[in-house]
């Protein structure tokens, strides 16, 4: 989304710090995390079970029902213990958290780092493209390998073709296909049957959204759990501000969100507009009635319309609901009226306002990212 990218994230994921090498021996990098799992005595029974895990998971992978802004990545060296994770999750105002294993391995004779996941969870926290990528995920779950973008270039990996992959033992494992991840420095992604073969530390990291919670308040009762060796990335930056000139008529959507945002709602990012428009109406492709009598591209009801429906960039006459020069600007008065332009929780409010489902607000957040990634 772009979700401001895990920067730092792949230091302290290194992955946790830990290389790992066959025969159950580690590395210290430069954050040591300590033990390393062990694939013995439990590669046996994970054997045992693939076929019906595997059915399984790739069964809840087709379960994908919402997109879910991180905005703090945590990384504990020798993985999160039950505890911390209890107490991490009765934090004020947090609404979702999920952890997942890492480390570093090799794979075809290269350093990687590698994360182990459920596929049907994880998937709500990468970008909107890839989590509706349905044969990414099925492929995962089977037992494939999957790779970010530019990890498959570097490595020169070819989809159907089998890699052995080196981490706490040797496992020759299928590549499936590769997506945008937007972790930086994660190079590949195996499922949790993979993961335990192959010795990854056992919930090495963890990503949290909390979007009621100031960031200051957030990292301050993380770092209290986690302790001295814990390690905390921002992940969800802010959204850029347009600054159109005065007068300027938007020939594009793209350009009519950015002059609507700069002059209806002075210090609300424009990507907000674009994802709402993108998701209510798929800028102007369906625009109604729906089930409830939301009209136009930005979704109106009729009754929301008579109170904040304008003219807007030259247009003239009654404000038409279907016109997205008077739709879009009409939007921004709307979230700007709810305090949109202050960020924050107030911004989260204003969306709710819009749609009321926490869902909703996620969603609109995370395409926020991914349109302010794709036209920086």
């Amino acid at each position: 989304m772009r979700r401001s990218g895990y920067t730092a994230a792949a230091a302290a994921l290194a992955l946790g710090g830990v290389a790992l090498h066959a025969g159950g021996s580690a590395r210290a990098m430069p954050l040591p995390v300590g033990r390393v799992q062990s694939a013995a005595g439990t590669a046996g029974s994970d054997r045992a079970g693939s076929a019906a895990g595997a059915e399984r998971e790739a069964a809840e992978a087709g379960a994908f029902r919402q997109i879910i802004l991180p905005d703090l990545l945590i990384v504990a060296p020798s993985g999160l213990s039950r505890g911390e994770i209890a107490r991490l999750g009765k934090i004020h105002g947090l609404r979702n958290m999920i952890t997942f294993d890492g480390a570093r391995i090799t794979a075809g004779g290269r350093q990687v780092s590698v994360i182990g996941v459920n596929p049907a969870t994880f998937r709500s926290w990468v970008p909107l493209r890839t989590a509706s990528d349905q044969a990414f995920w099925t492929a995962l779950s089977s037992g494939d390998f999957v790779a970010a973008q530019a990890a498959s270039k570097t490595l020169a990996l070819k989809p159907g073709k089998a890699y052995q992959l080196v981490g706490a033992s040797a496992q020759v494992v299928k590549f499936g296909m590769a997506a945008r991840l937007d972790l930086a420095g994660v190079d590949l992604m195996v499922n949790q049957a993979t993961s335990a073969r192959l010795g990854l530390v056992h919930r090495v990291a963890g990503l949290i959204s909390a979007p009621g919670v100031s960031m200051a308040t957030l990292t301050r009762k993380v770092a209290r759990i986690l302790g001295p060796s814990g390690r905390m990335e921002q992940l969800n930056g802010q959204l850029p501000v347009s600054s159109v000139r005065a007068g300027t008529e938007p020939t594009t959507y793209i350009a009519l969100f950015k002059a609507s945002a700069a002059e209806y709602c002075p210090g609300l990012s424009w990507t907000v507009l674009a994802a709402i428009g993108q998701i209510e109406s798929a800028d102007g492709a369906n625009v109604g009635p729906s089930t409830a009598g939301a009209l136009g591209p930005m979704q109106f009801l009729p009754s929301t319309w008579a109170q904040w429906g304008i003219d807007a960039f030259g247009q003239t006459g009654t404000p038409d609901v279907m016109n997205p020069y008077d739709a879009v600007p009409s939007a921004a008065r709307l979230l700007c009226a709810d305090g949109a332009a202050a960020g924050g929780r107030s911004l989260y409010n204003a969306i709710f306002d819009y749609n009321h489902a926490d869902w909703y607000v996620n969603e609109v957040l995370a395409l926020a990212g991914e349109y302010a990634a794709d036209y920086r």
